[in-house]
């Protein structure tokens, strides 16, 4: 099926990005939020994207600095590009009516918070909402599809297809399905994917963090449990990370760029399979103190340092 109308529920981080770049990428789009009130915030999120997209556009040389997410550096119109991104916000709608955005819609693309009660509850109202034909896919970054198919009643129709985070840039979505996902919506899944500028990642068997954060969430752990412990503060880790490897950001200012409330709800998700994660470290270091974890990462979300999107996270931002 060729899809025409992309719904993206949520406007965070990520769902912006989503709905920024499927808009970008010649697709009508509409962003479902619940509280009408947020619609500024997601409206001035929208506006920063297409100036960073009209500055990396104007900027990027294919020997440096290219956005993949943005062109083919092999058949580029700079111009061209420049006069879409120009004009990718008329093709965004923000609404806070649930049957009039998902009336006619071809792909779902669910980006909330991450947390498996707030998802299921979430198809559980829209499920009577959908025509047949719509294929519904998670952002989930750590959450099993089959943990939430059946809520959506049409778990043939469901997978899940994993966004990183500065999707303009780091154009990978990592596509897994689950074992009553119909390989026809899996192959149209992989085709959307391309359709939007992303390098699609089969992920072929059910494995929480998906390939991305199989890797990255222990190495995020490691960093909080470092301050946690008092072992060292979060610009010393990061530098430690930094300096160390070359990498252009350490953990803690990534952690900043996903939001504390995200980091809360991955801390307490591994902290009920601890099982999982420890015995690889008890030989270089203890472990993790997930309690410590929590009050650490509890009090920045109390004091409103939720990240970069607040401009105050581990770390302070410019406007």
């Amino acid at each position: 099926m060729e899809y025409k109308k992309i719904v993206v529920i949520g406007g965070g981080v990520l769902g912006s990005q989503i709905a920024f770049q499927s808009a970008y990428s010649g697709y009508d789009t509409t962003i479902l939020i619940r509280k009408e009130d947020k619609k500024q915030k997601i409206t001035k999120a929208l506006e920063t994207l297409k100036k960073t997209y009209i500055e990396t556009l104007t900027e990027m040389t294919p020997k440096h600095n290219w956005a993949r997410g943005l062109g083919d550096p092999k058949n580029f119109n700079r111009e061209k590009q420049l006069e879409i991104a120009e004009n990718t916000l008329e093709k965004i709608t923000i609404t806070t009516n649930q049957k009039e955005a998902l009336e006619d819609a071809d792909l779902v693309i669910e980006s909330i918070t991450e947390n498996i009660e707030i998802k299921r509850n979430l198809y559980a109202q829209i499920a009577n909402l959908l025509p047949e034909k719509t294929v519904i896919v998670t952002n989930s970054s750590t959450l099993l599809p089959s943990k939430l198919a059946d809520y959506t009643k049409r778990p043939n129709k469901f997978l899940s297809m994993h966004f990183a985070n500065s999707i303009w840039k780091n154009n990978i979505v990592e596509v897994m399905g689950h074992a009553k996902t119909e390989k026809k919506y899996f192959d149209e899944i992989i085709e959307f994917g391309k359709s939007i500028r992303m390098i699609p990642l089969p992920v072929t068997k059910e494995k929480s963090g998906y390939l991305l954060n199989s890797m990255l969430v222990p190495f995020l752990l490691s960093a909080l449990d470092l301050y946690a412990n008092g072992i060292s503060d979060p610009q010393s880790i990061d530098d430690a990370w930094t300096l160390g490897t070359g990498a252009p950001h350490g953990p803690f200012k990534i952690m900043d760029v996903v939001g504390l409330e995200t980091v809360k709800n991955i801390v307490e998700q591994y902290q009920k399979v601890p099982g999982i994660i420890n015995p690889l470290l008890k030989k270089m270091m203890l472990p993790y103190n997930y309690k410590n974890m929590l009050n650490i990462v509890n009090k920045y979300i109390s004091e409103g340092k939720l990240g970069k999107s607040t401009g105050e996270g581990f770390y302070k931002y410019e406007d």
